[in-house]
Parts: structure tokens; C-alpha cells; sequence
């Protein structure tokens, strides 16, 4: 029976990998023990024990940039997790230990990887972050998202092209299925607007003259989820109280759980460019417009965006740049050009990995001890 820490915290970005390595894992080796260790605060805290994983923490938090009483606090923090990180792989005696980014995984993949217990971190990102960076030099592999990410990964011992893993139940419904969900012909024409699990008010805000300038028209669906926290704002500058208060040509939700169903429904997408939404689109071969968000860590999510757009998979708006009239542009030149659509559709899917946990899961069982 092969025993297993997984790690990875703070967003949705390290926590949704990591827990679909896990199911993997348990297709591929149904006795395998799973220990994941994530922080109290994060998300990680209430998604990773609804799937029935076992679940412990460390008192870990992020290094701030500048020098203040907070960060001797995180140096504390950081010194007390090492020492409990070593005391979790004494009493679970892993034998092998997974990291899938944020700051959490550094002291559990340091600990195993100082005692000789095998090691993997999966980057989700072109431009990898700080925490695999620093890692990347003592684990035994590197798992990456994107063949570019390679040189964040020069001192890495083995570094390993895999793609992103992305939930089982994207793949599940075909289009059909999808349009039978939200109820729309074969021929509407279906943009779905997404900006992360938090939303996007840049995105949010252009969309409000998008909604108005196709309201009443025939043949078009906006599927727009603005995230929990501005889903009010948007009803309130539509002058609306419900998501479907302009007819038919509009549906605005803050929070889709049955999202494979609306990738499946989808001609064109709108989105950030985090790397597990871009994996989801490749998979399902959804051509896309895409909007970096500006302040993610070394601007990860325009380097993410440009390889899709190399490939002619995407396009990209700047967030700074983004207006409601680049949108309406770019959705009516799509609807009149479904030639390109469905070129850059076969792109998307070329990027697609939909393999990839199964193999980020068989390569970690394979340095198992």
C-alpha cells in the first residue's frame, strides 16, 4: 500500500490539480493512503475535506516582499512549519510527497525532500512560481504545464512535460448535452464570460454595454458568471433583480457549479487566463478571447495567454485596454466568421492534454519508494 502527502494551497489554481491527482491516483492504486497538507485559511481548508480526504495543516503564510514586523512573524511561521512538516512525515512515512504549488508546499516537499523521500511538484504556469522555483532545485522531478516553463526549471534534476490536469467531468457531456442544460438550439451562437472562481470587474464592467448592445437579439446566448462578490454590482448596473432579466439573449449567474456543461454548450469563451481554465478550454477545443489578469504573480497569466495565441487558439485583450466595444467586435466578428472559429478550435484542442493526470499520476507512483 503506497502512503501519499499531497500539498498545495491558496487558490483554486494549486487546490483543483492537486485534488484531481488525487482521484487519479486512488483509479490507479485503490489502496493507496492520501495525506493532504494545506494551510487552516485557505481554500484548501474546506474543498479538500468535502471529497473525503484525510486533511492536516501548517501554520505556513506568504513572504512578504518588504521588511516589517509581519515578516519575522512569517519567518517564525515558516521555521515552526518545517519543524511540524518533519513531524507529519515521521508519523505518515510517505513514500512519496506531491506538491502543486503555493506557499504550503515548501516545507512538506523541503522535509521529504532533505530525507531522501521522493519528491514531484506540478507547475500549472508558463512562468513558474516562486515556491517550485526554490523547490525545483531539491525535488526529484518536475512536472510541467506548459513546455515553456522549462527554463524557470534550469537546476531542476528531471523536468517532464505532462500538460495540466483537468477534472474528469469536463470531458463527460458532449454539446448536445450542454445545450440541452441551458436549454439552446444547435445554432446560438454561445459565448461563456468567466473571470476565475472570484470574478473579474474589468471583464464584469465591460460586459454590462455587451449584455445591452445584444439584448432582443436573435440567435445568441451570453452565459456570464461574475463571481459571488459582483454579481449584485452587474444586476444592479443592468437594471435587473435576476440573471435572466434581459430575455433570451442573456443568462448571468455569480457561481455555475455544473461548469463542464457549460464548456460543453460553448462556441467561444471569454476568460482570465489561469492555467487550469486554459487547460479546460484546450481539452473541449473552445476557441477563446482572452484577458490576462494584470496582477498575478510575475504576470503569469500573460505568459500563459500568449502561447495560446501563438498557437492561433486565442486572442488577447490587455486589461487595462479592455472596453465593452473590443468585446462586441470580437463576438460578432466570431459569429460571422465560423470558418476561424473552428480553426482556432482545432488549435485549442492541439494544446489540450487530456491525459494529463493520469500520467502526472503514474509518474509519482512510479518514484514511489
Amino acid at each position: 500500500m503506497k502512503r501519499i502527502i499531497i500539498s498545495g494551497g491558496g487558490t483554486g489554481g494549486h487546490i483543483y490539480p492537486a485534488i484531481t491527482i488525487y482521484k487519479e491516483i486512488m483509479k490507479q492504486n485503490p489502496d493507496a493512503q492520501v495525506l493532504y497538507v494545506g494551510t487552516e485559511r485557505g481554500l484548501e481548508a474546506t474543498l479538500v475535506p468535502k471529497e473525503g480526504i484525510e486533511f492536516t495543516t501548517l501554520p505556513v503564510q506568504g513572504l512578504q516582499r518588504k521588511l516589517s514586523f509581519g515578516t519575522l512573524v512569517t519567518l517564525g511561521k515558516t521555521a515552526f512549519s518545517l519543524v511540524k512538516a518533519n513531524t507529519i512525515i515521521s508519523n505518515f512515512k510517505p513514500d512519496v510527497v506531491i506538491g502543486t504549488g503555493g506557499y504550503v508546499c515548501g516545507p512538506i516537499l523541503m522535509a521529504a525532500a532533505l530525507r531522501n523521500i521522493p519528491t514531484l511538484i506540478q507547475e500549472q504556469n508558463v512562468i513558474a512560481g516562486i515556491t517550485n522555483k526554490i523547490l525545483s532545485r531539491f525535488v526529484d522531478v518536475v512536472a510541467m504545464g506548459y513546455k515553456d516553463a522549462e527554463s524557470s526549471f534550469s537546476k531542476a534534476k528531471r523536468v517532464v512535460y505532462t500538460g495540466n490536469p483537468v477534472r474528469p467531468d469536463v470531458l463527460v457531456d458532449t454539446r448536445e448535452d450542454g445545450r440541452n442544460y441551458f436549454n439552446l438550439s444547435d445554432d446560438t451562437f454561445t459565448v461563456l464570460i468567466a473571470g476565475g472562481s472570484r470574478g473579474a470587474r474589468t471583464i464584469n464592467n465591460a460586459m454590462i454595454d455587451v449584455h445591452k448592445h445584444f439584448q432582443g437579439t436573435e440567435g445568441i446566448k451570453l452565459i456570464h458568471i461574475t463571481g459571488d462578490g459582483e454579481y449584485q454590482s452587474v444586476l444592479s448596473q443592468l437594471g435587473i433583480t435576476d440573471g435572466d432579466g434581459l430575455g433570451n439573449s442573456s443568462l448571468i449567474l455569480p457561481y455555475l457549479h455544473d461548469m463542464p456543461k457549460a464548456l460543453a454548450a460553448a462556441d467561444l469563451a471569454v476568460f482570465r487566463s489561469g492555467a487550469i481554465g486554459l487547460a479546460e478550454l484546450a481539452v473541449r477545443g473552445i476557441p477563446s478571447v482572452l484577458v490576462p489578469y494584470p496582477y498575478a504573480a510575475e504576470d503569469h497569466q500573460t505568459y500563459n495567454a500568449r502561447i495560446f495565441v501563438q498557437e492561433g487558439a486565442a486572442h488577447m485583450i490587455v486589461d487595462q485596454m479592455l472596453s465593452a466595444h473590443d468585446l462586441i467586435g470580437e463576438i460578432e466578428m466570431f459569429m460571422a466568421n465560423r470558418d476561424l472559429l473552428s480553426q482556432m478550435g482545432e488549435r485549442a484542442l492541439q494544446l489540450g492534454k487530456p491525459n494529463a493526470a493520469h500520467d502526472i499520476a503514474k509518474l509519482a507512483l512510479s518514484i514511489a519508494k
